[in-house]
């Protein structure tokens, strides 16, 4: 876990890192919302709980499963900051007023479950860990943070969609996360999710191809159960205008150690498999079939 020190005397960063982005070859972009690990001081301090509680929320290392699309030649855009500051797969609107200064509840009359169960824009509190904030945040703190940090995102991601639609006519967005480890009804452990909103953010083959290519290198997958896909593809896949979007959860006991804090080897393997799958995809939105990565 890293803090990011403000100074008068630095640039101002952006609040993510963009790669391949002015040069389009690809389709596709890829999205890793919640791997940031530039931890704010203000956030640090105001800390109810070990800072380590935090990782439990971060997507931990997931950027790291867009080394090989990133090397290929793919856009991609990371989040810097973590999820614990901003979830930038939460609407602006899903915010607990009970965790803010100053904030009416008439603001936010209809409070989504997630912000009941403390996983609004802004995370509350964890399961076995309580509420992770010793003071509330003020009204004016929590708006900078979404105007500074949330919104910027989602309007570079929506502006490289339309870059690449223009180019292609079509754009896929793959938002990548982790998951924890899970089985199905059967007791199967789940290796990856396909999201697409239950077809809503995409056209159909889309999910399954995505699905066909990892169950065919030897994983069980499932499609939108437990995760369909959240406000990164409602907000931003519009399969009527051809810009579709696919949700990609990676159980993280294929790339991390038994602690979830570090990467192993397998994670390069686990990369791969990602980068082809786009390379798939890629072919398959564009209709051509001589599709090749940058060198």
């Amino acid at each position: 876990m890293t803090s990011a020190n403000s100074s008068k005397n630095l640039p101002i960063m952006p609040p993510f890192s963009l790669s391949n982005v002015e040069a389009l070859k690809f389709p596709i972009l890829v999205s890793v919302p919640h791997a940031g690990r530039e931890y704010p001081v203000e956030l640090l301090d105001n800390l109810n709980v070990p800072a380590s509680h935090l990782l439990r929320l971060e997507d931990r290392y997931a950027d790291r499963l867009a080394a090989s699309v990133i090397a290929s030649g793919f856009p991609v855009i990371i989040a810097r900051k973590p999820r614990a500051w901003v979830d930038l797969n939460r609407s602006r609107t899903e915010i607990d007023p009970d965790m803010v200064v100053g904030m009416d509840p008439a603001q936010t009359p209809r409070i989504s479950r997630k912000v009941r169960g403390g996983l609004g824009i802004l995370p509350r509190r964890l399961h076995g860990a309580g509420d992770l904030w010793r003071e509330k945040w003020q009204h004016q703190h929590v708006m900078d943070r979404i105007e500074k940090d949330h919104e910027p995102y989602h309007a570079m991601v929506e502006h490289i969609l339309g870059q690449i639609r223009s180019v292609f006519g079509c754009a896929l967005l793959l938002d990548l996360h982790s998951m924890p480890s899970v089985c199905d009804e059967n007791r199967r452990k789940i290796g990856f999710v396909i999201g697409d909103r239950f077809g809503r953010s995409c056209e159909s083959r889309y999910a399954a191809l995505a699905a066909d290519h990892f169950q065919g290198e030897g994983y069980h997958v499932r499609t939108n159960h437990p995760y369909p896909g959240g406000y990164m593809l409602e907000r931003h896949a519009r399969p009527e205008r051809n810009v579709h979007g696919l949700q990609l959860e990676v159980d993280r006991s294929l790339y991390l150690d038994e602690s979830q804090r570090e990467l192993v080897a397998a994670a390069d393997d686990i990369a791969t498999l990602i980068r082809q799958c786009c390379m798939m995809l890629a072919k398959q939105l564009t209709g051509r079939h001589q599709l090749e990565a940058a060198e």
